[in-house]
């Protein structure tokens, strides 16, 4: 039986992006379609994406709106991780977040993406 692929995606751009802010979704949203395994990890102003009511107002032209990419990529199994302190600089609480997204510290990113069959970078 062949192992299953993984793909972590770190998201580093927020909202005044929105072609940056919707790519990294779109990435997920095909690999998970496929049957990779996906970690998206949310860092910096990447994790404005996944404050409760954000991904409503980001639609990039020609890209699927992120209202649209994120719960597909949750219903197919996809994990979302926010960096605790990015969060905690913002003032922001796990209750402040996407329903599902998990608030996680440096060494979680660091053993989903060495873990990882790839990784990318927004």
């Amino acid at each position: 039986m062949a192992e299953t692929e993984k793909l972590v995606v770190m998201v580093t751009h927020g909202q005044a992006d929105d072609e940056l802010a919707t790519i990294p979704f779109a990435m997920a949203a095909a690999a998970v379609a496929s049957d990779v395994e996906v970690v998206m990890g949310f860092q910096g102003d990447g994790c404005e994406l996944v404050k409760k009511g954000v991904a409503e107002t980001i639609a990039a032209p020609e890209f699927a709106p992120l209202r649209e990419l994120l719960p597909t990529i949750q219903e197919l199994g996809g994990k979302i991780l926010v960096c605790n302190p990015c969060i905690r600089k913002r003032g922001w609480t796990e209750d402040d977040l996407v329903d599902g997204a998990e608030v996680v510290a440096a060494a979680r990113f660091v053993a989903e993406i060495t873990s990882a069959t790839n990784a990318l970078v927004y």
